[in-house]
């Protein structure tokens, strides 16, 4: 059977650059070092000397790799001059990694799992250790590192109850390739049960990453001289945030019947919209004036909206407002916390359609309170720990997770509980960081002696 999988994710590879040749039409990093993905042409030199075998972290799309960065700060405060090897799958993902990057380290896109990519990957790189990120499971990734002893582990590890059902119906595939793991540290008690129904070594629940991330000040900042500025045009924003395709249709129609019943009331809505992928900015831009809102995009906002001030040393900010628009959207990369600082509230992306839900801990941890759909089982113990605590509403569905953002933005008194309450529960779950880096750095000095064959 696993001869079969290989010849599959083999016949497999013509597919794989076609729809690689496709995506980079609208994200051009998918059209660069594509080589690697089959275990060629490594930009990146080979690790030729035992002393400088890397650690290498795997981290998928840009959520993975945001968490990789909370613990790769950790890693490098205990342990300076550590090599990291960095892969990735999603071109989001390769960017914001490339922001990692010190002296020595290499960065990489993940090896297609077939055994001869695998292997040659291996090869050139020759990692000490791997850390996979969430849930990247990969049967001969797994099964390679294991033979050439790189002990691979899973951090920050989740699975939900639908993907255990997947892993089942696959389980003489799946079950070997978690059993194969060197460690899994668990996010929750309920993650570590459903990864040992797969004969994953559950090593500890250390908890998430996410909470550990720290906001950019100057990204903080930003929003907030956003919020102050739609403020004193009479405006709360209300965002969208991180939504996907079909989210933002369900949005303006209840944006449309909410102004149809109550057209004055929304006078001071300032409505925001962030896409989860950057391919579809221009698509959410044309589905918005087709609905009649007129949009004002990030991109073409004053380029001096990111300054402190023009005079250094004085309190006096020369930021332009952004135009005044129906919509706001935000078009760009890597602002999430400038955008979640301005919105008075988020409604969450990816949990009004059966996908899964999004990350709300970054919401969170800028005071933002959210109101989710019913989807969130990607995410369901943040989800559950959010709302429990008052920093997250939930709804059934669009319009009525619109009414309880709208009440939300309008009621002070409420608005204030949930921030305070949103911030609260971000210091009662840090501590995930300090516990993974210390239990990867003890699964990298136990392979010391071990050199792939």
């Amino acid at each position: 059977m696993h001869a079969l999988y290989n010849l599959a994710a083999w016949m497999a590879q013509p597919l794989l650059r076609r729809k690689l040749a496709a995506r980079a039409r609208a994200e051009p990093l998918y059209g660069q070092w594509v080589a690697e993905r089959f275990g060629h042409a490594y930009a990146a030199p080979a690790v030729l000397r035992e002393d400088e075998r890397p650690l290498w972290i795997h981290a998928v799309s840009l959520g993975e790799t945001r968490a990789a960065a909370i613990l790769a700060q950790a890693l490098r405060a205990r342990r300076p001059g550590l090599r990291l090897l960095l892969t990735h799958g999603t071109a989001t993902g390769r960017a914001e990694g490339a922001k990692l990057l010190q002296a020595g380290d290499a960065q990489a896109w993940q090896p297609w799992d077939t055994p001869a990519a695998v292997a040659r990957f291996l090869a050139h790189f020759r990692p000490r250790a791997g850390v996979l990120m969430e849930t990247e499971i990969w049967p001969n990734l797994i099964a390679q590192s294991a033979a050439q002893g790189v002990p691979l582990a899973l951090a920050n590890a989740r699975l939900s109850e639908k993907s255990l059902r997947a892993a089942r119906r696959a389980a003489w595939l799946m079950r070997p390739a978690y059993a194969r793991l060197a460690a899994a540290w668990a996010q929750t008690d309920a993650d570590a049960a459903r990864l040992r129904q797969m004969d994953a070594p559950v090593a500890g629940v250390f908890g998430n990453l996410k909470f550990d991330a720290r906001p950019d000040p100057a990204l903080l900042a930003l929003g907030q001289r956003w919020r102050e500025q739609a403020r004193q045009a009479g405006r709360a924003i209300v965002m969208l945030a991180s939504s996907r395709d079909g989210e933002e249709a369900a949005f303006m129609q209840a944006i449309a019947q909410a102004r149809a019943a109550d057209a004055a009331g929304l006078a001071g809505i300032q409505w925001l919209i962030v896409p989860r992928h950057p391919q579809r900015f221009d698509e959410v831009a044309r589905l918005a004036q087709s609905h009649g809102l007129r949009v004002s995009r990030r991109s073409a906002w004053p380029q001096d909206a990111n300054a402190e001030s023009a005079n250094e040393g004085t309190n006096e900010s020369t930021n332009a407002a952004p135009p005044a628009a129906d919509l706001w959207l935000g078009d760009s990369l890597g602002e999430m916390p400038a955008y979640y600082a301005a919105a008075r509230v988020a409604l969450l992306g990816a949990s009004f359609a059966p996908l899964g839900g999004q990350n709300l801990i970054e919401a969170a941890a800028c005071a933002c309170p959210v109101v989710m759909g019913p989807h969130t089982f990607n995410f369901a113990q943040a989800a559950e720990s959010a709302q429990a605590a008052g920093a997250a509403l939930r709804a059934p569905d669009m319009p009525a997770a619109l009414a309880a953002a709208l009440t939300l933005a309008r009621d002070e008194a409420a608005h204030e509980r949930a921030a305070r309450a949103a911030l609260a529960l971000i210091a009662a779950h840090r501590g995930a960081a300090d516990r993974t880096a210390e239990a990867v750095l003890t699964l990298m000095d136990e392979s010391q002696h071990q050199t792939p064959p």
